[in-house]
């Protein structure tokens, strides 16, 4: 795996109504440059952890390092950070503070004391790499949601993150702007910026990621890529998550296949599921 951006490093975090902790001696990597998703029942600890990485809580034992250096609580190292580590929260009427699009893109550089010409230029860019020329004077409030997701994402990257967070990014939207937010995030992982999402979407998750965390009851229960992960089926069901529709079709077409085709469960497990669907065409016994 490739270097880390962010590390846990046995991190505790507990809410004080709550008899168990949040996140608990949670140990976990982030590695630089690629897209990584964590999945994980409500409760499990995912928004918690976003709210940690970003400074927004401090653990209350363990560690969190940032490119290998602890964490710095003041306020000046905090600014600094979240300037780094974006983050984006499931529903953006958390997010979005001004009264219109061009205003809460600027917010943020406002607050960083950048020349206004600088502003000026990083808003504009902001504005049409996430098509929001036609909004950018309409007030906030009339925005359709899957809009003020967009502005909500605008709103970190205009800071030109190292790493972007997302808690939920697909939650709330129809399949046209689900599209839209996987082109965005597209480019701007191509950009440069590292991304960990959270999101119950497993189907998603697993076309997307790079790299997959599992969490549970704050703990990480398991890692690796994609295919790994989800291999990994009798843990998934143990914590009531499954595994994405894909594989589940893939495996009844390898069940079909091996009772119907002459194809041994030697070669069919390097075959893909386009490759399955042809041999099974192929054969006529597909049905």
């Amino acid at each position: 795996m490739s270097k880390s951006l962010l590390e846990f490093a046995s991190v505790l975090y507990g809410y004080p109504c709550s008899r168990q902790p949040a996140i608990q001696s949670l140990s976990l990597k982030v590695p630089n440059g690629k897209r990584c998703g964590i999945i994980g029942q409500n409760g499990c600890g995912k928004t918690t952890f976003f709210l940690l990485a970003n400074g927004l809580y401090q653990p209350q034992s363990g560690t969190i390092l940032w490119k290998g250096e602890p964490v710095q609580y003041d306020r000046r190292s905090l600014t600094q950070l979240r300037q780094q580590i974006g983050l984006v929260f499931q529903n953006p009427e958390h997010q979005l503070v001004a009264s219109t699009v061009e205003e809460d893109i600027s917010y943020g550089l406002c607050n960083i004391d950048l020349p206004e010409s600088e502003i000026a230029q990083r808003v504009q860019q902001a504005i049409a790499d996430f098509d929001l020329q036609e909004l950018a004077q309409q007030p906030i409030h009339n925005l359709s949601l899957g809009q003020k997701k967009r502005v909500s994402i605008a709103d970190v990257m205009v800071l030109r993150p190292r790493l972007l967070l997302l808690d939920e990014p697909t939650a709330y939207l129809d399949p046209r702007h689900t599209r839209e937010l996987i082109g965005q995030l597209q480019q701007i992982h191509e950009s440069g910026t590292t991304i960990l999402l959270a999101s119950h979407d497993l189907d998603f998750v697993y076309r997307w990621a790079d790299w997959v965390f599992v969490m549970d009851r704050g703990q990480l229960i398991l890692e690796g890529t994609p295919q790994d992960v989800f291999e990994q089926r009798e843990i998934l069901e143990r914590l009531q998550l499954g595994v994405p529709l894909e594989i589940e079709l893939i495996e009844q077409l390898k069940a079909i296949a091996v009772k119907n085709s002459g194809i041994t469960e030697l070669n069919i497990t390097a075959l893909t599921l386009k490759q399955l669907q042809q041999k099974m065409f192929q054969s006529r016994q597909f049905l």
